[in-house]
């Protein structure tokens, strides 16, 4: 089996020991016959779409693309071990009265894990992802950029610790 991945993906192929991969933005066919990537890619090959917008995501999708079953729960908790928000809100079922306004989905996604309310209406905060800059400039409540793709690491762990880093300053 000839796998890709793109390269925010790239990080959750090395923990699982897969080591015969490829790299590319915008896999193809001709790149292999399996494309693990983020769910929001489309390609026209057989793959593996995971989701890096919380911890708990990010533990499901070292579970999804460990196709042999080597890791146990424990060796996967152990990859937070550099990223203590991250581990902090792997299993959050803590709730806060903050209400936010969010922008996109990962975003929405990244705000939950951390037990944001999202509302749309009744609303403290605006979450917003950098590229929608220009949507967001008649909101009235305070105004959160948070990068998404081209000013952020690579690595899945230290672009979420970054955005929880963020998003914690409000609660």
């Amino acid at each position: 089996m000839k796998i890709v991945t793109t390269p925010m993906c790239e990080e959750l192929v090395k923990l699982v020991g897969i080591k015969n991969y490829n790299v590319n933005k915008h896999p193809t066919k001709d790149d292999g016959n399996l494309a693990i990537l983020l769910s929001e890619s489309k390609v026209e090959i057989d793959s593996i779409p995971v989701k890096v917008n919380s911890s708990a995501q990010i533990f499901e999708s070292i579970k999804k693309i460990d196709f042999n079953s080597w890791l146990t729960d424990e060796e996967i908790l152990s990859f937070f071990d550099d990223y203590p928000l991250a581990k902090k809100y792997l299993n959050n079922d803590i709730k806060n009265s903050i209400h936010i306004k969010v922008y996109s989905n990962f975003l929405k996604d990244t705000a939950e894990s951390m037990g944001f309310v999202i509302d749309d209406k009744n609303y403290d905060y605006v979450i917003y992802p950098d590229y929608l800059v220009n949507e967001v400039q008649n909101e009235t409540k305070p105004l959160i950029e948070i990068s998404s793709h081209s000013f952020v690491s690579k690595n899945p762990f230290a672009r979420l610790e970054k955005r929880y880093e963020i998003l914690e300053k409000l609660i």
